[in-house]
């Protein structure tokens, strides 16, 4: 559970830092994103959820 715990805290690091740095580039994204068609959202999300899954069972393999 602390591995969970420390997870969710390094995310929410690196997106408050994201949002903090480049706040103009942030609402630019914002805007494009919600042009975009929920089947490019959906294919986008699961490809990073993925990409995750490959790097943390990398890491702890």
């Amino acid at each position: 559970m602390q591995d969970l715990y420390t997870a969710l805290g390094l995310v929410l690091v690196i997106e408050g830092a994201i949002y903090a740095l480049f706040p103009d580039g942030m609402q630019r994204a914002m805007a494009q994103l919600q042009e975009m068609p929920p089947g490019t959202l959906r294919l986008a999300g699961l490809g990073a959820a993925v990409a995750g899954v490959v790097i943390v069972w990398a890491v702890r393999g």
